[in-house]
């Protein structure tokens, strides 16, 4: 159930609380008073169980259904209507596809989610429907007909027009002027509409109307979601087509989404190790101070979070870079698909006389040199830059922010699965059914697949968010402030807080969350400078999954900028117990603080390790079946499952 209340009354509140405490506002509560005073309507929805200390959600903010060129969900029949069922307890069909081409399977999440957005790609919903409807005027042109003949070669037919960096429409199906896909465009867009705005249950369940904007320039990863704050949104999605750069993306978007007419977005960028550096920021811009802070302001507006998790694998971070100076982290291998000085095998198309065929080829995986830009990422290939993994990434942002100003690359974290069958949030390792076509039974997981699928690939993570109730509004506020946390799939709770003068007995304490709301600034902060301030302390804090694996510890990993310009990050152990704990609290003091170094810090909360899905596949197999991965150690027969909280930055002082 819920209520309304004056936002005008509601955003003076969140102005007296934040001058109330003993320090200036923090951005936190400068964000949250914005945000609330976004759009035309006077009132807004507040619910009966609102938490002013947040409340964790979790969800899924990257699904596709059968309206994406790519989806395994095309063959299934899968619908966003399906995602949704899904999402909120229900079977859905899966593979397998019978001799009728009906898929006969079923699966069902252990869970419901709290939240949801589906984010059919954006790129290609009119060439779709037309080579899909038979009273189409393209019907049965020779491209249409090709694109039906074979879902892997349909889908690569639509994919060579995202690889460059110069796409167009496709003029024999779309026009010379395009506007022929974009007239088909139409419908599917307010169906994903329709079926989003209908699942929305407000103080129930949540659900955003969302996009994916698919850039594969080179064949790496520059893919985002956009995703809006309610119902007011564009007449049509701003695809890659449309604007094959970042800063072109939210330029158009902006043209097409005004805030003052209510409809508001962010974008998230997801599994950036596939990304070859063009993840990093001034793509294509002018190398001017102004220029460069321009987009810093516009990215820091717009694009507040990114994935560090899904089935294409993790994007924390790569041990071996050379600009890192650190020990390595033998975390960062879990569920990695890049790792420097490997010899990695992956598949490209080429054409012969008889049509479309897929090669084996092999390349060692090296770090990028000084501005190159690498391919092939989305297959697992190419060269890795530090921009590709958060850890890192997040260390050029500090380092760019002393020379600039403003940190282009200041985002927090979220997870999330990328499922292509619309299995919203299905990430128990035990019950997975794979997320995208070639994975539909046990056999085809376990065979090496295409984009860092089949074995390479795995069930992927949930988004959680703090947020006051489960409402449109309260959970993109949480996204835009960064109060958001990413797991590997188990529904761990975790909290980060830091301050000048925390309480060093707060874990004891019945007002822990209270107080550090009080006294400090939370996960996605800025911890500001102060004439009081010491050295900062942290509250480290995370409960375990009700369902799950006892915690085993937490780490607090700590990034800086020396005084000489260098990029360190460590790893520091702040709690752990062998026995493992329902929950795991300890407040930290980062004795090793240097004031003039700029810092950022985030939490990890560990589990035990636990069994890898392939495990549960093999085991399902007859044993004179089972293929060689079952048996021959080339894939670790174990999981180690975590969370990860946003950061909290610090700008050092000269």
């Amino acid at each position: 159930m819920f209520h309304k209340v004056n936002k005008y009354v509601l955003a003076i509140s969140f102005l007296v609380t934040a001058c109330s405490g003993p320090e200036s506002p923090s951005e936190a509560s400068i964000s949250e008073l914005n945000v609330s005073l976004v759009g035309d309507e006077t009132e807004l929805q507040r619910c009966d169980n609102t938490n002013q200390n947040r409340t964790a959600l979790f969800g899924d903010l990257h699904i596709h259904t059968r309206y994406s060129f790519d989806a395994a969900a095309n063959t299934t029949g899968a619908t966003p209507e399906d995602a949704h069922r899904y999402a909120r307890g229900q079977e859905i069909p899966i593979f397998p596809i019978n001799e009728q081409g009906i898929a006969i399977g079923r699966t069902k999440i252990d869970r419901p989610l709290d939240f949801l957005a589906v984010t059919d790609h954006g790129e290609f919903l009119g060439e779709r429907a037309l080579c899909r409807t038979a009273s189409s005027p393209v019907y049965d042109t020779a491209f249409c007909v090709g694109y039906r003949s074979n879902e892997r070669q349909g889908m690569v037919m639509l994919s060579s027009v995202i690889t460059t960096e110069t796409p167009t429409r496709i003029p024999e199906i779309c026009g010379e002027d395009g506007s022929l896909c974009r007239d088909y465009a139409r419908s599917p867009w307010q169906d994903i509409q329709s079926v989003s705005n209908s699942a929305n249950t407000p103080c129930e369940f949540t659900s955003f109307v969302a996009y994916e904007y698919t850039g594969t320039p080179g064949v790496s990863n520059y893919h985002r979601n956009v995703i809006f704050r309610n119902d007011v949104v564009p007449e049509l999605p701003v695809s890659y087509i449309d604007a094959p750069i970042d800063s072109k993306l939210w330029a158009a978007l902006d043209d097409v989404c005004d805030i003052k007419n209510g409809c508001d977005y962010l974008t998230i960028p997801h599994n950036t190790n596939l990304a070859n550096g063009r993840m990093a920021p001034y793509m294509q811009l002018e190398n001017t101070t102004e220029a460069k802070r321009a987009y810093a302001q516009k990215r820091l507006e717009r694009e507040p979070i990114m994935e560090i998790f899904q089935h294409k694998g993790g994007s924390e971070c790569i041990n071996g870079l050379s600009s890192v100076f650190g020990a390595p982290d033998e975390l960062c291998n879990v569920e990695a698909v890049r790792r420097i000085g490997e010899n990695k095998k992956y598949m490209v198309r080429d054409y012969n006389a008889e049509g479309l065929v897929m090669m084996t080829t092999s390349s060692v995986t090296k770090e990028c040199d000084v501005d190159e830009i690498g391919e092939n990422g989305m297959v697992g290939a190419g060269c890795v830059h530090p921009t590709d993994f958060q850890r890192s990434a997040l260390l050029v942002g500090l380092k760019e922010e002393q020379a600039i100003g403003l940190n282009p690359i200041k985002l927090g974290i979220i997870a999330a699965t990328d499922t292509h069958s619309a299995n919203a949030g299905g990430v128990k390792e035990s019950a997975w059914v794979g997320a995208v076509s070639g994975e539909g039974s046990a056999i085809e997981r376990l065979q090496p697949g295409l984009l860092t699928s089949g074995i390479d690939g795995n069930p992927g993570g949930l988004a959680g968010v703090w947020a006051q109730e489960n409402t449109r509004d309260a959970i993109f506020d949480a996204m835009l402030r960064k109060e958001v946390f990413g797991t590997s799939g188990p529904r761990i709770r975790p909290r980060l807080f830091a301050g000048w003068s925390l309480d060093q007995g707060l874990c004891e304490r019945d007002d822990m969350i209270t107080y550090a709301y009080a006294n400090g600034v939370p996960m996605g902060g800025d911890l500001i400078a102060s004439s009081s301030m010491a050295k900062p302390s942290f509250l480290t804090y995370a409960v375990k999954d009700p369902d799950g694996q006892k915690l085993r510890a937490l780490e607090l990993i700590k990034g800086w900028v020396d005084d000489a310009g260098k990029l360190n990050a460590e790893v520091i152990p702040v709690v752990s117990t062998d026995k493992g704990a329902d929950s795991l609290c300890e407040v930290y003091v980062d004795n090793d603080f240097e004031p003039t170094q700029s810092a950022y810090y985030y939490l990890r909360a560990i589990e035990p390790a636990t069994a890898r899905w392939h495990t549960y596949d093999c085991a399902s197999i007859h044993e004179s079946q089972r293929p060689s991965v079952c048996t021959d150690g080339s894939y670790p027969e174990e999981i180690v499952e975590m969370a990860w909280t946003s950061p909290i930055w610090y700008q050092g002082q000269d």
